[in-house]
């Protein structure tokens, strides 16, 4: 499986959470709302969620085991940063 297409779909400037990420996969399946956070200096990805009646959160979707699911995180960290240094491009073309 491989991944074709990274959205940003939001980024923010303040709190853990930096960016809301969709990714396709094979061009024919996607995964909307994964998540961007940072903390503790570290920038890592968390898979969409549902709240539960007791309080938890349970992975919707979730790659099964390491080596895919750091294949994912690097793969949209890469395309995160990349979009934030082209939101720097534009806001000092504008100055």
């Amino acid at each position: 499986m491989q991944i074709t297409d990274v959205k940003i779909r939001k980024t923010f400037e303040e709190g853990p959470m930096r960016a809301v990420v969709s990714v396709t996969f094979d061009d024919q399946f996607a995964v909307h709302d994964i998540k961007v956070i940072y903390a503790g200096d570290k920038y890592f990805i968390v898979m969409p969620s549902r709240k539960k009646s007791d309080g938890t959160f349970r992975d919707i979707a979730h790659p099964i085991n390491a080596d895919f699911r750091e294949e994912i995180e690097k793969t949209v960290l890469d395309a995160y940063f990349d979009a934030l240094a082209a939101q720097k491009v534009a806001i000092e073309e504008t100055l």
